[in-house]
């Protein structure tokens, strides 16, 4: 049988600090995959790309994820797609699951764990900055909320309206230009659609992290060459990166990430060397990522009897 779940089957299932030490144990293990995760993209001949993330294991998950994502920047939401999570035992679909959200919810959680362990402590970073006030930049809050708090937020979106109802529900502030949020704050987020750089060097604080989540695809940039370069670079996947993230976007080797968040979380690489350094963050996604949530989920739909199931060989 195969179990469908929905948006809010997700939204029930799933709670930020469960996710994030799911993918904390992810991160940790050496080679999360016997193969290395592939991630395939094509433009299509409407105003969106479709994009392929395969296939995601996980060492001790006796299941793979495929995922198929469209992305469409006018639409709402803007991306859509299905997790399928298939058996690894006989390739049984186990579930088909709604990908906008498990993509929100991972990139999102896996943010905040990668923010608060680069970022300066809690204590010496009292200030958080929100650049593009969407669903990814939500759960990266929610999520950072959950590991450390903070004294200020302040938040710019490019629609006005969305960046005002974010500083609502988080208690911050608005500001009217990405400069203005890193001139006051310790930690940057950013999760924007941009194709243009939003911060360069000059607009920076020492000491300052930014986790920038938008260079996830060709053509997006979110910070210039020049902070890529002077700070100290962490990223999820050097090779996923410079082929198709940040790296890649600013036409950088793979050499200029100094480390990989899995070695900072098995404590190979440190996440800084002092205080006034800056940090930054510039994640592609992975693929494993996917199969760490989707196989929560299904572990508490069939517990509870969430989702709908169906016989596809039927």
């Amino acid at each position: 049988m195969t179990r469908i779940l929905t948006r809010t089957d997700l939204q029930e299932l799933l709670h930020p600090a469960d996710c994030i030490q799911v993918l904390r144990e992810g991160f940790a293990v050496s080679t999360p995959t016997g193969s290395p995760g592939r991630r395939m993209r094509t433009d299509l001949p409407f105003p969106g790309t479709a994009t392929a993330l395969l296939p995601g294991l996980l060492p001790g998950t006796p299941a793979y994820t495929v995922k198929v994502n469209a992305k469409f920047p006018g639409a709402t939401p803007a991306l859509r797609g299905v997790i399928c999570l298939h058996s690894g035992t006989d390739g049984e679909l186990l579930a088909l699951i709604d990908s906008a959200t498990v993509t929100a919810w991972r990139t999102g959680l896996a943010a905040a764990l990668a923010t608060d362990l680069i970022a300066r402590p809690a204590a010496d970073a009292r200030a958080v900055g929100v650049i593009g006030a969407g669903a990814q930049a939500e759960l990266t809050v929610r999520g950072l909320r959950t590991l450390r708090s903070w004294d200020r937020l302040v938040v710019h979106d490019s629609d006005p309206q969305r960046a005002a109802a974010f500083a609502r529900r988080h208690d911050g502030t608005v500001a009217s230009t990405p400069v203005e949020v890193a001139a006051t704050a310790d930690v940057v987020l950013l999760a924007t659609w941009s194709r243009e750089p939003l911060l360069r060097l000059r607009d920076l604080l020492p000491g300052q992290h930014l986790t920038a989540l938008g260079a996830d695809e060709p053509g997006k940039q979110e910070v210039a060459p020049d902070v890529l370069l002077a700070a100290r670079l962490i990223v999820d996947d050097a090779t996923l990166v410079t082929a198709h993230g940040a790296l890649a976007n600013a036409g950088l080797p793979s050499s200029t990430a100094a480390a990989s968040l899995g070695e900072v979380i098995r404590g190979e690489a440190p996440a800084r060397s002092d205080s006034r350094e800056l940090t930054a963050y510039t994640p592609v996604g992975l693929p494993w990522q996917d199969l760490a949530l989707s196989w929560l989920a299904l572990q508490r739909a069939r517990a509870t009897g969430t989702g709908t199931t169906l016989d596809l060989l039927s």
